[in-house]
């Protein structure tokens, strides 16, 4: 008096589990609104994607700093650069021109 095999129950209990996994994976803020699990970055530089996996990029931090005072703000203006950049030696330049081009942007303002 077997009415299912084997093999019925466990393509419902996998059914199940991703059923469940999907539900779980879905990450919500305190309003109830979904976010993403992950937000990748762009190259400040060349603006490609930064992959999750290039573990040669990083992310800097520049203080921005009051023209009159010369004192920190407490802002800061974060830049980063791809593993691909800083592997062809490239990063000093593209992290020194990125920083001269936001100084005029904000000596004209």
């Amino acid at each position: 008096s077997n009415t299912g095999t084997g093999s019925d129950f466990y393509f419902t209990l996998v059914e199940t589990v991703r059923e469940r996994v999907a539900k779980d994976l879905t990450m919500q803020n305190e309003n109830g609104e979904n976010v993403d699990l992950y937000i990748p970055r762009k190259c400040s530089w060349t603006n490609r994607l930064i992959r999750a996996k290039d573990h040669g990029s990083v992310q800097i931090n520049v203080a921005n700093v009051d023209p009159v005072t010369g004192l920190y703000t407490g802002e800061t203006t974060a830049y980063c650069l791809s593993g691909y950049i800083r592997d062809k030696s490239e990063g000093d330049m593209a992290f020194t021109a990125l920083v001269e081009e936001n100084d005029k942007k904000a000596a004209q303002e």
